[in-house]
């Protein structure tokens, strides 16, 4: 064992009201006494909440001969170290360091040990009789001394912007945050198992651009050096999945992938974002709906095992079947205007009538939009598929086989947020360079978020698209929906932040 750390005089250095030396004195006395402060491993034979479950029928007052080896982060210490409370990922674990199990030198280090130090402890399992399962310590071995002391138990980290900042921190004092990101990634594993399940192959498409496309958004650039070129980062991987269906890959793609909009941020926006997105070859967009109900039914099942949820004091319910009413129509209901019967400069002067600002240079699609986002959106809080969006605003679908001024295009809404958007895809090259060269001229005149044109994905659709139903869903609103969490801060692990001064 070496020298005992007691004895070494380093501990005399005055320490009071700095924590941080405290901690660092006594990792120095750790170093002199020739133990290893962070050591390369530890064996540990099993995690706590296994061992939680494993004893749940242990009577209070119980001792075994069971030996086990525990390791995680001291988050308590009661009794001069006689009861230490170790977490790991899993729970919780108290570790009963008393002279009948433990020798007086090994006692000798546990004053040593402070509340965020990662320690191991080997020993016996026990129940105290007052129903604590516990480790009866043989040994307990520091792992990684910690040199930063941790916030104060009762009022915890409550700083926000603190907690985005130091997320492991947060982690750490937690156990909501932690549970979170946990869930986070069962909705991401629920998800992938879904689309495998339903004949889709995951694939992955670039993240760098040379050409601005996919969606209607403002891109943030990069130069690349040795091609002496600037790229674009991926606002969405659509024009490239697309590509993959024309190839043959297989009849229905998708991606788990990572965006990058260079917009507003916001408590439902983060400039870099999670979605999945996904096409179907000789699907439409009413397939596409069915499938969209079935994931986020599938989610739900899978993180809380009913179709109903509370988000923000609403019960929402995702079964079958959800709403489908167009978007025009949901804006007629709301307003009591007709904008069917419309042209452009008859939409503008009812929006101005309405009271909703819309920019002088919008056309008639845009200008329903922007009353639907103003009057209709915010009040669609049980699911919805809001069908049949103008052809103004929908450059890459198809147009509506019964009304030439709509698309086949849905957005799907919960609690007032969009959550995915779908197509019955344009499969014709020529309608869908005339929309590209459309998009340019939006382009030129002023509208940074318009798409630029794609020859190479054209010439890919003059190859063939087959008839083909796609969409896209942010990743990070569904878990928000499954966390009950009003900020997407929440939501993601590190989120975007100002930089520190």
């Amino acid at each position: 064992m070496g020298q005992n750390p007691a004895q070494n005089s380093e501990t005399t250095v005055t320490t009071a009201g700095n924590p941080r030396l405290a901690k660092q004195v006594k990792l120095d006395a750790l170093k002199a006494a020739g133990i290893d402060p962070y050591p390369h491993v530890f064996p540990r034979t099993h995690q706590n909440g296994t061992l939680q479950d494993m004893y749940k029928d242990l009577p209070n007052g119980t001792e075994t001969d069971d030996h086990v080896a525990v390791a995680g982060r001291i988050m308590a210490i009661r009794n001069n170290g006689m009861f230490l409370d170790l977490m790991d990922p899993s729970g919780k674990m108290q570790v009963f360091c008393h002279k009948d199990s433990m020798s007086e030198e090994a006692l000798s280090i546990l004053d040593y040990f402070d509340i965020g130090d990662i320690i191991g402890a080997e020993g016996t399992v026990r129940r105290t009789p007052r129903g604590e399962l516990s480790v009866r310590a043989k040994k307990v071995t520091m792992l990684t001394k910690s040199l930063m002391p941790l916030p104060e138990k009762y009022h915890g980290l409550t700083d926000v912007e603190q907690r985005y900042r130091q997320r492991y921190l947060d982690l750490i004092m937690n156990d909501e945050s932690r549970q979170k990101l946990l869930m986070r990634s069962k909705i991401i594993s629920t998800i992938r198992k879904f689309m495998e399940e339903h004949g889709a192959i995951e694939v992955e498409t670039p993240m760098m651009h040379p050409i601005l496309g996919g969606a209607s958004a403002k891109p943030f650039v990069t130069h690349h050096n040795a091609l002496d070129a600037d790229f674009f980062l991926r606002i969405a991987p659509e024009l490239y999945l697309k590509r993959l269906i024309v190839g043959g890959l297989a009849d229905a793609v998708f991606e788990i992938n990572r965006n990058f909009r260079n917009e507003g941020i916001s408590y439902k926006h983060n400039p870099e974002f999670t979605m999945i997105e996904s096409y179907h070859a000789y699907k439409d967009y009413y397939d596409v709906m069915d499938l969209i109900e079935k994931l986020v039914q599938a989610v739900a099942m899978a993180v809380h095992g009913t179709l109903e949820i509370n988000f923000q004091g609403n019960v929402i319910n995702l079964g079958s079947p959800w709403a489908r009413k167009g978007m025009v129509e949901l804006v007629q209901e709301e307003t009591g205007v007709d904008f069917m019967s419309m042209d452009a400069a008859q939409a503008h002067a009812e929006a101005k009538k309405l009271g909703v600002h819309v920019d002088p240079k919008a056309n008639w699609g845009q200008v329903v939009e922007t009353i639907f986002g103003e009057k209709v959106e915010h009040k669609l809080i049980q699911p919805i598929h809001v069908i049949d969006h103008p052809l103004d605003i929908s450059p890459l679908s198809k147009v509506h086989r019964n009304n030439p001024r709509l698309v086949e295009r849905f957005e799907s809404y919960i609690n007032g947020w969009e959550m995915a958007n779908a197509f019955t895809e344009l499969n014709d090259p020529k309608i869908q360079h005339d929309r590209f060269m459309d998009q340019v001229a939006q382009r030129e005149g002023g509208n940074e978020e318009a798409m630029m044109v794609d020859h190479d994905f054209v010439t890919a659709l003059e190859y063939g698209l087959p008839p083909t139903g796609g969409w896209g869903m942010g990743i990070d609103r569904l878990t928000m929906i499954m966390t009950d969490s009003h900020n997407i801060r929440e939501v993601i692990a590190f989120p975007t932040l100002k930089p520190e001064k």
